[in-house]
């Protein structure tokens, strides 16, 4: 039992005066002590704890057979590619990388870089195909070199931007050598 003394209970100090003998006081502690565990044990029940955060990805399921050819043909006009280098390197270009119809360019993340240029593209390219239904297309391609920020990062502008269709491919070394070419 938790227990507190507070006095020693006077006795004789030789002084020859008779004294009142006082009784030692004691408070009892342990209602407190199972009341701090309740409080403590209550607290730790009903907090929330941080729920982590994650991003929806549709990812295509594994087709079991690889000779089946799966490539879709876009129209140029619609598709645009966004490539990822090191040290937050960015690169877009419309249309096929031999024949690009804009770019390559280099930008920035946010909203004076990349961010406007998506956003310049999905108002562009239906008034462009002439169909509202046929919006823009982007296809991601981070290098080895880009590290997971850098592709978070360009997810998140998909979603601000609110670009219905976009897929993160395999970039080819072409499109490599265009990352490491100094601008």
């Amino acid at each position: 039992m938790a227990e507190l003394n507070t006095g020693d209970g006077g006795g004789k100090k030789g002084d020859g005066k008779v004294r009142s003998k006082k009784g030692n006081s004691k408070v009892d502690l342990t209602a407190m002590v199972d009341l701090a565990f309740l409080l403590i044990t209550f607290f730790m029940l009903t907090t929330s704890l941080s729920k982590p955060q994650s991003m929806d990805l549709g990812m295509p399921d594994k087709d079991p057979d690889p000779t089946k050819n799966t490539t879709i043909d876009v129209a140029d006009n619609r598709s645009m590619t966004i490539l990822l280098g090191d040290n937050d390197q960015v690169k877009w270009y419309m249309g096929q990388f031999a024949t690009p119809l804009e770019g390559p360019e280099q930008v920035v993340y946010g909203k004076e870089g990349i961010r406007k240029e998506l956003l310049s593209k999905m108002t562009s390219v239906p008034q462009v195909t002439g169909d509202p239904k046929k919006g823009l297309i982007v296809i991601i391609k981070p290098s080895k070199k880009s590290t997971y920020k850098n592709l978070v990062d360009i997810l998140d502008e998909m979603a601000i931007c609110k670009v219905p269709t976009y897929a993160i491919v395999d970039i080819t070394k072409e499109e490599v050598d265009l990352l490491e070419k100094p601008e």
